[in-house]
Order: C-alpha cells, then sequence, then structure tokens
C-alpha cells in the first residue's frame, strides 16, 4: 500500500478575515451561547432606565397622547356634528351660543405600541475576533429596550425576518410578555438570505394599529425597495428607527495579508489581500452607509449606526432620542 499522502502545507500568511457578508472561520465546538437576559439581568437593566433618564430628561412620562382622537378626560377640538355622530358628545353649551351642533373631541391618553423588527439572516452570524456575533448583540439590544418599553408603560412586539417573517409575537406589556420575547430571541440561530423588504412588505397585515417600528439589521441589502416597503408605513403615520449593526472588520477589513472569504448567506468564495483592496472598500462601505442615512432622513426615518463598543447604550440614546423628537412633533 502506499504511504498515507501528509496533509497539505499551511501557507503563512493566510488568515481568517470577513468583511461585509463574508467570513471563513474553522472554531472547535463552543458551549452555548449566554442566555440574553436572567431574571438579575433584567434588574440590572433598571440601572439603563436610570441612565437614560438623566441623559434624556423628559422620555419617562409613561404614557403618550394618541394620534388618535378618544373619549378620555382632556378635551382636544370640536368637530361639527354629522348624520350618525355620537349625540351624547354633543355640546350643548356651544349650541346655545352658535345654534350650531359640535361634538367634543379628547385626546386620548394611550400606551404606545412599538414593534421591534430583528434581522436573522446569515449575514448577522459574523463576529470578528473576541467579539459576539451582530445577531447576539442585535438581540441583546432587542431584549433591552422591550424592558425599557415596558418600564414606561409601552407594549413591545417581535417579529424576527430573513427572507421573510419567520416569526411574530402580538404586542404585550407584561413580564410574563417580556419572558416569551426574550426566550424567542434564545432560540434562534441565525440563517438564510437577506430579503429586508419583503419582510417589511409582510408586516403590513401585521402591524395592524400605528405605533412604531424599530429595525435592528446590519442592512446589507439594497435599500431602494427596502424605502419602497416602509412608503406603506411611513403613510399610516408609524415611526420608524433603523438600528443599523455592523461589525468594525465590516467597516474597514481585517489587518491581514490576504485572507479567504466566504459568503456567509451563499457559501461563495474570494481570496484577495485586503490591503489591495482596503481603501475602495472602506469608501464603497461608507457610502453605503451615507446613503441609508440619507435616504432614511428625506422620509423622516430616524437611522443610527450603533457603535458594537457600546451598543447597549448607543440603542438607549437612539431610541429614547427618537421617542422624544416624535412626541414633541405631536
Amino acid at each position: 500500500m502506499p504511504p498515507p499522502l501528509p496533509p497539505p502545507p499551511k501557507l503563512p500568511g493566510v488568515s481568517v478575515a470577513a468583511a461585509s457578508l463574508l467570513q471563513l472561520r474553522n472554531r472547535p465546538k463552543q458551549e452555548p451561547p449566554p442566555l440574553l437576559l436572567n431574571l438579575r439581568e433584567l434588574e440590572r437593566f433598571e440601572n439603563l432606565l436610570v441612565f437614560a433618564k438623566a441623559v434624556v430628561e423628559g422620555y419617562f412620562a409613561g404614557k403618550h397622547k394618541s394620534p388618535y382622537r378618544g373619549s378620555a378626560a382632556e378635551f382636544a377640538d370640536y368637530k361639527e356634528y354629522a348624520p350618525g355622530d355620537d349625540l351624547a358628545r354633543l355640546d350643548w353649551r356651544v349650541f346655545g351660543r352658535t345654534r350650531r351642533l359640535y361634538l367634543r373631541q379628547f385626546e386620548e391618553e394611550t400606551d404606545m405600541t412599538v414593534y421591534l423588527m430583528l434581522d436573522t439572516s446569515g449575514s448577522m452570524r459574523y463576529a470578528g475576533d473576541r467579539r459576539q456575533s451582530k445577531f447576539f448583540l442585535a438581540a441583546k439590544i432587542a431584549a433591552a429596550l422591550a424592558y425599557l418599553m415596558m418600564a414606561q408603560s409601552d407594549k413591545a412586539a417581535l417579529a424576527l425576518f430573513a427572507q421573510k417573517v419567520t416569526n411574530f409575537l402580538a404586542p404585550g406589556s407584561t413580564r410574563r410578555h417580556l419572558h416569551r420575547l426574550v426566550t424567542q430571541l434564545e432560540r434562534v440561530r441565525p440563517a438564510l438570505t437577506t430579503g429586508i423588504a419583503g419582510a417589511v412588505q409582510e408586516c403590513t397585515a401585521l402591524f395592524k394599529k400605528r405605533g412604531r417600528i424599530v429595525i435592528l439589521s446590519d442592512f446589507l441589502d439594497d435599500t431602494g425597495p427596502l424605502f419602497d416597503a416602509l412608503a406603506q408605513f411611513v403613510h399610516r403615520k408609524f415611526e420608524i428607527l433603523l438600528l443599523q449593526i455592523v461589525d468594525p472588520d465590516e467597516l474597514n477589513l481585517p489587518p491581514f495579508n490576504a485572507a479567504k472569504f466566504i459568503d456567509l448567506e451563499t457559501a461563495e468564495t474570494v481570496q484577495v489581500d485586503p490591503e489591495e483592496i482596503r481603501a475602495s472598500y472602506q469608501a464603497n462601505m461608507q457610502q453605503h452607509i451615507d446613503d441609508l442615512a440619507r435616504e432614511a432622513d428625506l422620509r423622516q426615518i430616524q437611522h443610527r449606526l450603533v457603535d458594537t463598543r457600546r451598543p447597549y447604550l448607543d440603542a438607549i440614546e437612539a431610541y429614547l432620542g427618537f421617542r422624544g423628537k416624535n412626541e414633541d412633533r405631536r
């Protein structure tokens, strides 16, 4: 029998690297990831509420003026009577002065519904050296924001998506609901290809009550169809925040002399020296981020690039700033 073949030689200078959606990494089996939030950590998030209240004063009112006219105690405006209107709301004093029929309208004090959309596509699996994956960061941010929302008497909903919505948890505001939401986050294993626009389109039938939409994603997809899909929610007066989560490797390329890249969604491979393309890659990546921010601003959609070195504070500041800015418009 011929002797066994020796193992192939290792190429010097070739290492693992990643950029955009690309990654190659051989890892030993690891322990299951830690829980996103346990009961003790939930209490620790109260410290974030204190931080947020100190930084963004006045955003912890807990109740919000509804965009809908209701019948609560706070008077808002008059409406001229039309056949079929509720006669019990006629203002007879106004009738006595004007001899015309008017109904009293009120600003309804109500809970705000916030819809969290979390990208679970394959690109979210990427993790730089000694860093958590983008998905794990995004999931922890979603859990923290859900806790924050419920502390403010808001209702939080969760939609997980890749090419389409894979799971939807209807709005709720109880501690049990928060536990269900976190449990769903813990069960996710990112896979499949990205299809943000299709998922947003699918949410038209799911997001029934007007409120806020917070999308957590790397947004490494064509932004044109995304904004086309979001247009229907802008038209329905939803308030929208895009939280873009990217790894530092995806912004700058890792510092290697040569690397083999594997697309996390399509498994396509390419071998390249990062130094040869670093400048043009950085320019293209920054252009993509700038285009996303500009197109969002044109539609009065908020955009924030989350710094992965301080993701939770960045996300909370972005959400509270977004929340306060939109309440000031009302």
